[in-house]
């Protein structure tokens, strides 16, 4: 039996947290989010409406009787923007967890790692549960988790690319030498192997957005991600069996009579 994915002490059956953006409706994001079975669901607090409770909001589709609200601050380029964000997202109600974003670079949407690891450490002392977006660097990982984060969110390609899994090798190096956070690939999926790709590498969940979103047929895609995860999560617990260079018969030679 697998163990549930544990986060700053909240447990969740499901290892697939999914967004809220670029859908083609509201309806259809509430659809994708029941057949895609994740617990977790990512929020932009600065792309909802939080003041006019007369218009019609994204929050309105959203069990929060079934899903647990992740906000997080995508589009801010400052460490002061990010925390004023996850301030704002606390104040009215949405959650003390932040799925934190401080974005470098405009076009590449890479993380500023300095500002990254400010705003985590002024959160964390404030006692925000914070899930730090990051790039596949061992050693600011190390740096946001001596900050306070309570997981680490590498990301797998640039967001919104649909590129799968781009560097292995440093996405194998962050599992072998973080053990006492769990680690979550966020960013660059794009279909349901590169999800199943990142779980058998041994990733404690996967986060994704465009990759449901933007599929032609949405609601499936949710789905095709939800078993590519549960897949991945059985391989990498079932142990792989050995590279070979040379081919080994499937049935054993010895007793067979010539």
């Amino acid at each position: 039996m697998d163990t549930p994915l544990r986060i700053s002490g909240r447990e969740f059956r499901s290892r697939l947290l999914v967004g809220t953006g670029k859908y083609r409706s509201f309806q259809e994001m509430a659809r994708c989010h029941a057949a895609s079975g994740a617990e977790v669901v990512t929020v932009a607090v600065r792309r909802v409406n939080l003041d006019d409770k007369a218009k019609e909001s994204m929050l309105d589709y959203i069990d929060r009787t079934r899903l647990f609200i992740l906000p997080n601050t995508a589009g801010c380029y400052t460490a002061d923007e990010a925390v004023r964000t996850a301030r704002l997202a606390r104040e009215v109600g949405l959650s003390n967890w932040v799925k934190l974003e401080v974005i470098g670079d405009e076009r590449t949407l890479f993380p500023d790692n300095a500002g990254l690891v400010e705003a985590t450490r002024i959160l964390a002392k404030e006692g925000f549960v914070v899930l730090p977006y990051t790039n596949d660097d061992l050693v600011n990982a190390k740096r946001l988790i001596d900050a306070g984060a309570a997981a680490v969110m590498p990301l797998g390609a640039p967001i919104g690319s649909g590129l799968g899994i781009q560097n292995t090798t440093n996405l194998r190096i962050l599992r072998e030498m973080i053990t006492d956070v769990p680690l979550i690939v966020d960013a660059g999926v794009g279909t349901a192997s590169d999800a199943a790709v990142a779980m058998e590498m041994g990733f404690d969940g996967v986060l994704m957005n465009t990759a449901i979103a933007a599929a032609e047929d949405s609601e499936k895609m949710a789905e095709a991600m939800k078993l590519a995860v549960e897949a991945g999560r059985l391989a990498y617990l079932s142990g792989r069996m050995p590279k070979r260079l040379y081919a080994s018969a499937s049935s054993p030679l010895a007793g067979v009579v010539r």
